[in-house]
């Protein structure tokens, strides 16, 4: 059984391994030492003194990966192992993306798509104070930072979501973003492409975002259109971060739908120009398909469709939309509304852009991946491990250094996590040892929950959490903020 003990090892020394800081300059011959939850030294021939000495010659030892596109809010409560990140080499999550967070809300009934958390039950926390004391007390095996997500502050503020929120109903999100910015909430998250955010208009963006910018938060926000409205959407993105006076964070960049494919061209040009009169940032996960709620207006009948849960025919999980429509003797979009609520695969970009993203400067890796489908997207379990292996070593997309710098440093200094990201002395002690010949992701589109290959140990804030293909029985994990926590 699982303990959430803090006790961990007074010392840790890992011996002879190659050391990728994660900040991107060369890798390096050395050992590393862990005092007290901390990197202590880092240089050769170390003195092992008390520590226990763990040998990792031949592996790359570098800074835990930072997922920082997340939906594990209430993983990390009902299933605090982890299992799915701390396979890869994951440390920390970033919680609460596409705005859907599990607090500010108590509410059993919980519209599309913040049923992506797992369902109403979880939402029992009317202050995102309420959801740190979980954390605190589940004390995951990963980091946990949140953002505070526009559509669970419209379901919690108005009557009715679907449509323009009043200006008492905007103070009130006001109110409660304020409450999750003190308790230590890393910043605000929209999703402005679902129903439940798609009334809002850049005014609401910008008044949101700039409370979270006010106390040195971040927003990200998943854009009100990938397709052929992308560019407008983007500059609505950009308009909001401007006029609110703070950082943005594009969520899972790409070009969706057959008729924008080739157009990551364009848009990474448009950002390019963008940044250059403000601070942005984008995450990207290294598919082809994404996965989401089932939606009508995602099905076209060309691009492949699997359907990854389905309440009213929980049979149909893991099958192709496209088979079920045939076996119903209707259309793909029939078939997708009898399936509802639901979710599903979308193989809606292709491969060149998905490099194209994966290899633009200022692009972090986040997995996007929903812990409670039936039938996952495999981007669950292997994000990290195929960036490393896939895209890294197999197609030589960037160098090794650079995919740490994109899971590490990158990350840390966007979303402003204080002494992580990098190995360095002083800092915090997550550390993940792979061995770059072989790490890989197994999962697939037919068997997801598959753990990856290559991860040899991953350490938590000091506590080795991960070692030889399993969990071990401690874990480490803590709620984190880019700022003090109020008291």
């Amino acid at each position: 059984m699982t303990s959430n003990s803090e006790d961990a090892p007074s010392s840790l020394l890992l011996r002879g391994g190659t050391v990728i800081d994660g900040t991107g300059r060369d890798r390096f011959a050395a050992d590393v030492r862990i005092d007290g939850g901390r990197i202590a030294a880092i240089g050769p021939d170390l003195a092992a003194g008390d520590a226990v000495v763990i040998d990792v010659g031949g592996k790359v030892v570098a800074p835990g990966f930072i997922d920082v596109h997340t939906h594990d809010d209430q993983a990390v409560l009902s299933a605090p192992g982890m299992l799915p990140k701390i396979s890869q080499g994951v440390t920390t999550v970033v919680v609460g993306n596409c705005g859907i967070s599990l607090a500010p809300l108590v509410r059993a009934d919980v519209p599309p798509p913040l049923n992506l958390l797992g369902g109403g039950d979880g939402y029992v926390h009317p202050t995102m104070a309420s959801y740190v004391a979980a954390v605190d007390a589940a004390r995951p095996a990963v980091n946990v930072a949140a953002l505070v997500g526009h559509s669970t502050l419209r379901v919690a503020a108005m009557d009715d979501p679907y449509r323009a929120a009043t200006r008492a109903e905007q103070t009130r999100m006001g109110e409660l973003l304020r409450e999750g910015m003190d308790a230590g909430a890393i910043g605000f998250s929209s999703g402005v492409f679902y129903a439940t955010g798609a009334a809002a208009d850049v005014d609401e963006l910008a008044l949101l975002a700039g409370i979270a910018g006010d106390a040195g938060g971040v927003y990200a926000t998943h854009i009100r259109q990938e397709m052929d409205q992308v560019l407008a959407s983007l500059d609505e993105a950009f308009a909001a971060g401007r006029r609110g006076n703070v950082p943005v964070v594009i969520s899972h960049h790409k070009c969706a739908g057959p008729a924008n494919w080739g157009r990551t061209v364009q848009t990474l040009a448009h950002i390019d120009a963008a940044r250059a009169r403000q601070p942005i940032g984008l995450d990207a996960y290294p598919y082809v398909a994404g996965s989401t709620v089932l939606r009508t207006d995602l099905v076209d009948g060309i691009i492949d469709v699997i359907v990854t849960w389905s309440t009213p025919f929980p049979q149909m999980s893991a099958r192709h939309l496209a088979d079920i429509a045939a076996e119903w003797n209707c259309t793909q979009q029939e078939a997708c509304e009898r399936l509802q609520p639901g979710g599903a695969c979308y193989f809606q970009m292709r491969e060149d852009d998905v490099q194209r993203v994966l290899r633009y400067p200022a692009t972090m890796i986040g997995s996007d991946g929903l812990p409670h489908d039936v039938h996952p997207h495999p981007r669950l379990w292997g994000t990290f491990p195929r960036v490393l292996g896939h895209y890294s070593r197999d197609l030589g997309l960037f160098p090794l250094e650079t995919a740490v710098h994109k899971m590490t440093a990158l990350s840390a200094r966007r979303f402003r996590l204080a002494e992580r990201g990098e190995l360095r002395a002083g800092f915090h002690a997550d550390v993940t040892v792979f061995d770059p010949s072989t790490v890989a992701d197994t999962a697939t589109f037919e068997r997801p929950a598959r753990a990856a290959r290559g991860i040899e140990y991953v350490v938590v804030n000091g506590v080795l959490s991960y070692a030889d293909g399993h969990a071990t029985t401690q874990r480490g994990g803590r709620f984190l903020s880019s700022r003090p926590r109020s008291a």
